[in-house]
């Protein structure tokens, strides 16, 4: 973005007079005091911890100027100050009037598993032919999707917005927000069960991504889940499907899977090899919503193609890397729930090695009362035979230990607390060998990232 305070004063409905100040210029936001540019405007969020607090660093680090509470203590004196009613309406309230001045096309996307994966094959395969900016990292609440919004330039052409939730409203609250063009599901898991207790409420909180969709707008999701059919035939907007049945718009006709790649063929260009830079056949289906976003927006195949070839993913998504033994690490720690796990397990579990492939798994967090049973359903993702130690920590995935013992001799079976990191990753180090592959795999609470980069630094 690039305002002067006196535009985002008026935007933001200002209790203040900014005279004085108006004609300071604006060029990003932030709404951490450590992790800002200079320029930016400081947005003092009150949650755990009160933002306002944190003035002076946000000062000290290059902000130009600050929205502020009404009658919050300390107001800054000699530097720009926008005092509003409440910091973050008023980070969403301008993220709004932005978006509609930028006025780019909107493709929002959200989704139980798969939604940043194909938040970055879309952003790719658009950004082919159009100016594109996408979420960065795992900014898809109600704090990051604003800043989302301001992080675009000018010249944006199409925003791809990823859009998370754990509860119902949110997806409303966000959809509204961007008002998207193009809305993708891509399928209905047991993510945040614990909250919606089941998967067909969790699929009446993800069409809330409808809400928002213009009304020329299309809707793009997974044909082979009923509980997305069921609630498709509710709504009257244009519809494309993707899935493996021969029923959907889209669908693979061929699948290959290589080392460190899959490749298929669908039946809209029978002629046309795609190829994604990752392993595992439940890729192929957020790459199919990507194709079908590129044919939306009139791209060509061979676009399209190049775009899921030079696709850039984000961070610890089944990202390869190299570990210091030289080791090949599946590193897809980020987050977990039952259907990711198990779709992860059977790529690794395919892929060849010429040494043993080791698993370290860890809790699927907000699975509620199911939990248990959960975690002792990977057991049937699980061989001996085919991946030949289990490195296990947290609480819940108990079970999941208790479950591989009839299946697995004590020494390939591995528990670890969560205090015990450290302890994990000086075992798996004393385990490993060069010709080795690693699965790193736990909801994001259970800090995985750590063992990561003891393993590869």
């Amino acid at each position: 973005m690039k305002m002067m305070i006196a535009e985002i004063a008026k935007a933001v409905s200002a209790e203040n007079d900014v005279t004085g100040y108006q004609d300071v210029e604006l060029t990003s936001v932030a709404f951490d005091s450590r992790h800002l540019k200079p320029g930016a405007l400081f947005v003092p969020l009150v949650g755990n911890q009160d933002g306002h607090r944190f003035i002076d660093s946000a000062i000290q680090n290059g902000a130009q100027a600050t929205f502020w509470q009404r009658g919050h203590a300390n107001q800054p004196t000699n530097f720009p100050v926008i005092v509003v009613a409440d910091p973050l309406k008023a980070l969403q309230d301008l993220s709004r009037y932005y978006l509609n001045k930028i006025n780019p096309k909107v493709v929002a996307i959200t989704g139980s598993n798969g939604k940043t994966t194909t938040k970055d094959m879309v952003a790719s395969v658009l950004g082919t032919q159009f100016n594109v900016t996408k979420t960065h990292a795992n900014f898809n609440n109600e704090i990051g999707v604003p800043v989302t919004i301001l992080d675009m330039g000018a010249n944006t052409e199409v925003l791809v917005v990823e859009m998370g939730m754990d509860r119902p409203g949110q997806l409303d609250f966000l959809s509204r927000l961007v008002q998207p063009d193009v809305a993708i599901i891509t399928m209905i898991g047991e993510a945040h069960i614990e909250f919606f207790g089941t998967r067909s409420k969790i699929a009446d909180a993800k069409v809330e991504i409808l809400n928002g969709l213009k009304a020329d707008g299309t809707f793009i999701y997974d044909g082979d889940e009923p509980l997305l059919s069921q609630r498709a035939a509710m709504v009257d907007f244009d519809q494309l499907t993707f899935g493996r049945n021969g029923v959907n718009d889209i669908y693979p006709t061929e699948i290959h899977d290589q080392p460190a790649q899959t490749s298929f063929v669908t039946n809209k260009w029978k002629d046309f090899t795609f190829t994604i830079p990752m392993i595992g056949e439940y890729n192929v289906n957020n790459a199919l919503a990507a194709v079908l976003t590129g044919a939306l927006f009139h791209l060509r195949p061979e676009s399209i193609r190049h775009g899921l070839n030079e696709v850039h993913l984000t961070a610890n998504r089944t990202e390869w890397l190299t570990g210091n033994q030289g080791e090949a690490i599946l590193s897809d720690v980020y987050n977990s729930n039952p259907t990711a796990a198990k779709e992860v397990l059977h790529a690794f579990a395919e892929t060849k090695t010429t040494g043993k492939r080791i698993a370290v798994l860890g809790d699927m967090l907000e699975l509620g009362v199911q939990s248990k049973a959960m975690h002792e359903s990977l057991a049937e993702s699980l061989n001996p035979a085919l991946t030949a130690d289990i490195f296990l920590i947290g609480t819940d995935i108990l079970a999941l230990r208790d479950k591989l013992a009839a299946k697995y001799p004590a020494s390939a079976l591995h528990y670890y607390t969560k205090d015990q990191l450290e302890q994990l990753t000086n075992d798996l180090q004393k385990e490993i060998q060069h010709d080795d592959m690693v699965l790193l795999k736990a909801s994001h609470g259970i800090h995985l990232e750590t063992v990561l980069n003891n393993l590869v630094n």
